[in-house]
């Protein structure tokens, strides 16, 4: 599959799309309540998958989704697609799980550490070029994790898992050819089977929410929200080239960050500064680079 070596302005947009609703979403799962992260990640996973088959319906994309299921009989993507289903369940899970226990801004420090993996996976993976305002917003962004890892003397379990499931997966995305669309879609049907049984598992604690109406607006809202922003993050990394497709993921922490700090009440200190402030610098000089690479385009 070839790499795109220049932005795409429809890229970058659902990149930023992508991002501002992915950073609703803790704010929007405390509206769940008492739905645990466990019964919220099951439900997630319930309520996407009707809105990734109608997106494909709706697009025209069904009769390549049914191929792709078809394909599933090929060994490569017989094991590609359940790792990759594995990788992005955890991810869901966690990304669920930290609002309830005060860890949105560990993991917001993995998203922010996860783009610097990514463009170096771009550059050593498909020999991506770093412009130079690209480079200054890496040393930035390595500055500021790395005061992160001096103040803590390490990193958080959410942090490392974030970090570590996230760069992998879209290498698999991307190794299998597989259309966005399609291939969230099969993830999300591999998911399916493991989000009913953990409902069963809930018993009534899980279920027993939809006897209140608010429950039947809510629960499919999730489903939308985050089907939207996952198939727009997908879409991106296949329109962008690695490396700027990784530092635009610095606009989702950057936001959670805010969140955390300002909607959920987690505690920040001056410390915490000088982790973030450089990372908001080198979302500011991606930003940069960004337009002056689509007015030289342009």
């Amino acid at each position: 599959m070839s790499h795109p070596s220049a932005p795409s302005p429809r890229g970058i947009a659902l990149s930023l799309l992508a991002s501002s609703l992915f950073a609703t979403l803790p704010g929007y799962v405390t509206w769940l309540a008492p739905l645990d992260s466990v019964a919220i990640f099951a439900w997630r996973i319930v309520c996407t998958l009707p809105g990734i088959l109608l997106i494909l319906q709706l697009s025209g994309k069904m009769p390549l989704f049914v191929d792709a299921c078809r394909r599933l009989r090929e060994p490569r993507l017989l094991l590609l697609v359940p790792l990759m289903a594995a990788l992005m369940g955890v991810q869901l899970w966690l990304f669920l799980w930290a609002p309830f226990h005060g860890q949105v801004v560990a993991v917001s420090l993995g998203y922010f550490l996860a783009p610097l993996v990514m463009v170096l996976v771009g550059r050593l993976l498909y020999g991506e070029k770093l412009y130079r305002l690209q480079a200054i917003a890496v040393a930035l962004a390595l500055l500021g994790v790395l005061h992160e890892i001096w103040l803590t003397r390490g990193l958080a379990w959410p942090t490392l898992l974030v970090v570590l499931g996230y760069p992998p997966y879209f290498v698999l995305r991307r190794l299998t050819g597989l259309d966005a669309v399609c291939g969230f879609a099969l993830e999300m049907v591999v998911l399916l089977p493991l989000a009913i049984l953990l409902l069963a598992w809930q018993e009534p604690s899980g279920w027993l929410v939809l006897h209140e109406v608010k429950y039947w607006l809510l629960l499919p809202g999730l489903g939308l929200v985050s089907s939207v922003a996952l198939l727009c993050n997908i879409a991106a990394s296949h329109l962008l080239p690695m490396g700027l497709w990784g530092l635009l993921g610095y606009v989702e922490p950057a936001l959670l960050f805010v969140l955390a700090i300002a909607v959920l009440g987690e505690p920040v200190t001056a410390g915490s500064l000088l982790t973030y402030g450089p990372i908001w610098g080198a979302i500011i000089l991606t930003g940069i680079h960004t337009l002056r690479q689509q007015r030289r385009l342009g």
